[in-house]
């Protein structure tokens, strides 16, 4: 399952909270309760305690948002969203967890914020705030040009771009892909002055936020799709990948640390 999104036209935020303590989950469904109350937030909210149920039902339901605790019996928090993250790169994982110790693993799937329990006003309340921009706000989007059309493509929807004979393919995180006739040079400029987007080879293009794993060789998407890399420019992608991953695991440890009381 993948969810498509058009960031600003999101009608209300779709939450899920997965935790195997019933007293966490009243006491987190009590707090967004809270939060539509004192803000006017358009919210909806559902309850899991397992991630078997969670993922049972996100193959009927759309989410915008899981609130996920990192240990639980049987499939963990963690585990959850490693699955979650090979189907689906756009939804907001927010993990829960009464230690720090897994703050720097969260990087690895993404995660959007690492918060510590118990939890409270002053925790949650500003990381709805910032969803809650993320998804009303305008997306930074590409703007492409063809001799039949103009369309836009959201920066953070690129996985990557293809370049074969005069025919360019951006290839999407929702598995689209779009063609367009033209040459890569067309749209390097401005897609290297992007944090994230580097050049692995001289006829591709790819956006570090969506490499789940790099190889001598190649890398491979959060969506599963396999990149040549140059051998001249492996050092430089390995390079680069692996200060976006650290800078991503700094940003977690200090939001972990911000959390405790």
């Amino acid at each position: 399952m993948v969810i498509n999104f058009n960031l600003g036209e999101v009608e209300y935020l779709r939450i899920a909270i997965c935790d195997d303590d019933h007293g966490d989950l009243l006491q987190i469904a009590s707090l967004l309760e809270s939060y539509r109350r004192e803000s006017k937030a358009e919210l909806t909210y559902a309850s899991f305690q397992n991630a078997i149920e969670l993922l049972v039902s996100m193959e009927n339901r759309d989410y915008d948002v899981l609130l996920l605790d990192v240990l639980m019996p049987g499939m963990s928090g963690m585990q959850a969203a490693h699955e979650i993250r090979e189907r689906n790169s756009r939804i907001q994982i927010v993990f829960l967890t009464s230690s720090p110790e897994y703050a720097v693993e969260s990087y690895s799937v993404r995660a959007h914020h690492y918060l510590l329990k118990p939890a409270s006003e002053e925790k949650l309340f500003p990381i709805l705030d910032n969803l809650l921009y993320y998804y009303k706000k305008p997306e930074d989007a590409l703007c492409i040009k063809t001799q039949s059309s103009v369309f836009s493509l959201p920066y953070g929807k690129i996985e990557y771009i293809e370049v074969i004979a005069k025919k360019l393919y951006f290839y999407l995180t929702d598995h689209g892909t779009r063609e367009v006739t033209g040459r890569l040079s067309d749209f390097e400029q401005a897609l290297l002055k992007r944090p994230g987007f580097i050049k692995v080879h001289r006829s591709y293009l790819v956006n570090l936020q969506c490499v789940q794993e790099l190889r001598q060789g190649e890398l491979i998407t959060v969506s599963g799709r396999r990149v040549p890399v140059s051998r001249a420019a492996y050092p430089h992608v390995r390079t680069a990948y692996t200060k976006f991953l650290f800078s991503e695991a700094e940003e977690m440890e200090q939001d972990g640390r911000g959390g405790v009381e």
